[in-house]
């Protein structure tokens, strides 16, 4: 008997032994999570499927961190240990803290190296025992194949409102498409370029700030002047963005529009059909919306899209800072010119994203045209009115609360995407003056994508008043809101630009299932008794089915 049990001791620690072993050499994981946080994409998969050369990936989030950025560093080995076990490539992974150990005057020689490639520090006030102490860190990570390098980004929105939590968890969130996109790009060296127009009264550098910016960590991003670029400039380009124009656009600029979308250009339309300002509001209490002059209205018939000369109001809408009462105090107060736009979650270009700021929308309509496929990706609430323009806009309908009943409705289209072979706006028609030599345009264009938003604010960025500095896209100054325009910006680029549609991985969501604090409390007791109490009476039934157990099997 006592043999037999040797025997199988040592089997057991024999098995347990070959499976240590084998799992050295061997990588999986179960993931029983809901969001299926812990599984990669066929996305992914596909791109780490494509044997190149080494690709090396160091990631300088390490070191002595704050349990927030330890969260987040957890995070990035946990992914990048995926992403070794799923690739056909070497798949090199460092962890470093390049400023570890170094006297001052070498640090700043380092950091400045680091800045020169894209990476970034992060500077952060930490508690101590004796107050508190500042730490720079580094939330970066390099990717690397043959010469070409790009650095990544791990913390996002790090000058938005919110704590580090929030961002952290954002962060993780993002992870995927962050290492995913920079590996392609980094392994076919592609850099799709963007442009955004300024040659009819666009918004200034300043007001364009993030959104340039943003888009620059991945894609080479500038401005378009229409009026002087070539057809070779044009060429060249991947997406354009016309945002917010108040000048008409001439014939010839609208031609060369015309041939880039016949040539597979895809096309942001962020335009404002009404003229009105809240700034001029508040200065004269009332303010004329007028009809903007744009000139696009047949390009877009043409390509299947109409935006509306009207205004929405929505009771769902953003506050704006006013001076209310004798005291003149600054309070904030819904704008229903200012509706928040919705996103579709049907459609996987605006899934997962929050609600989008906009200023003075108009309603956008789809028109049949053969081949085009419509998608609807941003509209109003249920609780709206359109005003046909021109109308005077009042400042002190401001205090007048919405009567529920007039504006009880439907969801307004605010927002469209259109895919498909547009047709020529420039058919049977002759080469508009100021093209001194015709572009080879075709009746019909390549497959393309186009977006077409009844707004010209939402890319825009709000600005310090003080000093002139931008502020994050999407953040409200006022009410320390975060919008979701810079995930929309971000969504719209990363599927214009690119065929293979990594921008699931952008919508993948984690989520933080935090305790419900009024229910811990009111259940405080029962929970306490169950834990301590539960374990202990489970051992004593045991022990006394042990006993008698063994005093009935003996006694025989």
């Amino acid at each position: 008997m006592v043999r037999s049990r040797g025997v199988q001791l040592i089997a057991v620690i024999a098995v347990l032994i070959g499976l240590n072993i084998t799992g050295q050499y061997l990588y999986t994981r179960f993931d029983f999570t809901k969001e299926h946080r812990f599984t990669l994409s066929p996305k992914t998969q596909e791109v780490l499927n494509k044997p190149v050369k080494e690709i090396k990936v160091t990631v300088f989030l390490d070191g002595d961190l704050p349990p927030a950025f330890k969260r987040l560093k957890n995070a990035v080995q946990d992914l990048l240990a995926d992403y070794k076990a799923n690739s056909k490539t070497d798949l090199k992974i460092v962890f470093a803290d390049p400023i570890s150990g170094l006297p001052q005057n070498e640090q700043d020689t380092v950091i400045s190296h680091l800045y020169r490639i894209g990476v970034e520090p992060t500077s952060l006030n930490i508690k101590t025992d004796n107050g508190f102490t500042q730490k720079t860190i580094f939330p970066m990570a390099v990717v690397q194949c043959d010469n070409r390098q790009i650095p990544i980004k791990l913390l996002q929105n790090q000058a938005a409102a919110g704590g580090y939590e929030e961002n952290i968890n954002n962060s993780i969130q993002n992870l995927e498409y962050a290492f995913t996109s920079a590996i392609k790009k980094v392994v076919t060296g592609e850099n799709p370029r963007i442009g955004f127009t300024e040659s009819n009264g666009e918004p200034s550098d300043a007001y364009l700030d993030d959104a340039i910016k943003s888009l620059s960590e991945s894609y080479e991003t500038g401005r378009v002047n229409l009026k002087l670029i070539d057809q070779a400039g044009l060429d060249k380009l991947k997406v354009l963005f016309i945002v917010k124009p108040r000048e008409e656009f001439s014939e010839a600029e609208k031609y060369k529009i015309n041939y880039f979308v016949m040539k597979g250009g895809r096309v942001v339309w962020s335009l404002d059909q009404v003229s009105a300002d809240l700034d001029s509001l508040k200065g004269k209490g009332e303010q004329l919306a007028f009809n903007n002059k744009l000139r696009l209205d047949d390009q877009l018939f043409t390509y299947g899209a109409r935006i509306n000369y009207n205004l929405v109001a929505d009771a769902n809408c953003v506050e704006i800072p006013l001076a209310m009462g004798n005291t003149q105090q600054i309070q904030l107060a819904p704008w229903v010119y200012y509706p928040l736009m919705l996103p579709d979650s049907a459609s996987d270009l605006v899934k997962n994203i929050d609600a989008i700021r906009s200023e003075f929308s108009s309603t956008v309509d789809t028109i049949g045209v053969k081949g085009i496929k419509k998608q609807v990706i941003l509209k109003s609430s249920a609780f709206n009115k359109v005003h046909n323009t021109p109308m005077l806009l009042a400042l002190q309908t401001v205090a007048e609360r919405p009567d529920p009943r007039e504006y009880a409705s439907t969801p307004k289209t605010l927002g469209v995407l259109l895919e498909g072979r547009f047709p020529s706006l420039f058919l049977n028609r002759g080469v508009p003056e100021g093209i001194p030599v015709p572009f080879e345009t075709p009746d019909l264009s390549q497959a393309t994508k186009m977006v077409v938003i009844g707004d010209g604010d939402i890319f825009k960025n709000q600005v310090s008043a003080k000093d002139g500095s931008a502020f994050p896209l999407g953040f409200d100054r006022y009410t320390q809101q975060n919008f979701g325009n810079k995930s929309l910006l971000l969504n719209i680029a990363d599927y214009l630009a690119h065929d293979d549609n990594l921008i699931e991985l952008r919508n993948k969501e984690v989520k933080i299932r935090l305790l419900d604090k009024t229910k811990v409390h009111a259940e405080r007791l029962k929970w306490q008794v169950l834990n301590v109490v539960f374990p202990i009476l489970v051992l004593i039934s045991f022990a006394i089915f042990q006993h008698y157990y063994r005093k009935r099997k003996y006694a025989r």
